[in-house]
């Protein structure tokens, strides 16, 4: 791409990940203050979550063996494995949205299923519980944080500015590896409680 074209489009999609980044963290932002509607879909939402570990999983593996393929100076691969990554986390990013669009949310202890953690279940749970809160509440800033950066490493690989490129996926590779295996750790230790 020239230079003459990659200024041309280099702000137009700077500001169109921003907007887009903001509506999106906006959104989901929102689902935790509004209550889910009575929807009928047409498929049990029950599903969504194991559906959301088994994206981040291969989010997962697939930044894994990015990391590989670029180490080994496999270009095409390297680049296979992370447009792949984002597909698997677009995927989630919907299936999240309709889940707790539909779906109250789970309560990490919550052995009766009635939404409120008793101390009988806050006991029962003990340290776990704190484990589970650290790995939520470092997973839910950096899950919004992560977006903007992985579209602005994906637009400069697209642009071809790779100094640049690599620069920022010297931070997005971990984050994103972070956000998606802490993604995964979470689903694993709430799912009792669905």
């Amino acid at each position: 791409m020239s230079d003459t074209t990659v200024k041309r489009v280099e702000k137009p999609l700077s500001i169109a990940i921003v907007v887009f980044s903001a509506i999106v963290v906006s959104l989901v932002a929102l689902l935790f203050f509004i209550a889910p509607p009575q929807i009928s879909l047409p498929f049990d939402p029950s599903i969504l979550p194991q559906f959301n570990a088994l994206m981040n999983t291969g989010v997962t593996i697939m930044l894994l063996m990015s990391l590989y393929f670029i180490k080994n100076k496999n270009i095409n691969a390297h680049r296979f494995c992370n447009i792949t990554a984002l597909v698997l986390s677009a995927l989630f990013l919907v299936s999240y949205v309709i889940y707790h669009s539909v779906s109250e949310s789970t309560v990490f202890g919550d052995i009766s299923g009635d939404g409120v953690l008793s101390d009988s279940e806050r006991e029962a749970v003990g340290g776990m519980r704190m484990v589970y809160l650290i790995l939520l509440l470092t997973h839910i800033p950096l899950a919004a944080i992560i977006l903007p950066i992985i579209l602005f490493t994906f637009m400069r690989a697209f642009l071809g500015q790779n100094d640049k490129h690599r620069k920022v996926a010297r931070w997005t590779m971990p984050l994103w590896l972070y956000v998606s295996i802490t993604g995964v750790l979470i689903y694993w230790m709430v799912s009792p409680y669905y």
